[in-house]
């Protein structure tokens, strides 16, 4: 009897290889070849899963969009129902922030794949459209009198604070406590 694969199993296991690649060595260092050894599998089977890099990066930053997600649903369900709006975003963006070691592999696959768009525009499509429905969803709980503009600066602050935590100008402390800051004047 053939063997049964669970392939969204073997493309999750070829993600998390590229990931740790990404994470430890950058992405210029992601390539079958090295993805394969990091995974121990064979270069093939990569291809077999992933005709081009761009199919493994797309394919990678959606686990981490995924585990972004399991965070922050986690995070907000401690809060119960109905929490304060000023409560909710802060929840929100430090469980998106790279406050640990867990959460720092992520955030630098995340900021991998941000400097990759940069320079492949066509790989970005995914990205605008959940950097839209974030900025659209910030903008629905900050108070009236702001707007867009507003939930966009907060997204940036957010992306800015992952850059310094990942690069460490800045410790956890005084990223959150630069996220208070923000939301104090947001909600003042």
């Amino acid at each position: 009897m053939p063997k049964k694969v669970d392939h969204q199993e073997r493309r999750t296991l070829i993600a998390d290889a590229l990931m740790r690649v990404a994470a430890d060595q950058g992405l210029e260092a992601v390539s079958l070849r090295h993805v394969a050894a990091e995974a121990g599998v064979s270069a093939g089977m990569v291809q077999h899963y992933f005709r081009t890099k761009d199919e493994m990066m797309a394919f990678a930053l959606s686990v981490v969009r995924e585990r972004n997600q399991i965070r922050v649903t986690e995070a907000l369900a401690r809060l119960g129902v109905d929490p304060p709006p000023r409560l909710l975003l802060r929840t929100m963006i430090a469980a998106l922030l790279p406050l640990d070691e867990g959460t720092r592999d992520d955030g630098r696959v995340a900021l991998a794949f941000l400097a990759y768009t940069a320079v492949r525009p066509a790989a970005a499509p995914s990205l605008r459209e959940g950097t839209r429905q974030l900025t659209g969803f910030i903008a629905g709980v900050l108070p009236d009198r702001h707007g867009d503009a507003a939930a966009a600066g907060l997204l940036a602050l957010m992306e800015g604070l992952g850059v310094y935590l990942l690069g460490g100008q800045y410790t956890p402390e005084q990223a959150l406590d630069a996220l208070d800051a923000h939301l104090d004047l947001l909600f003042a």
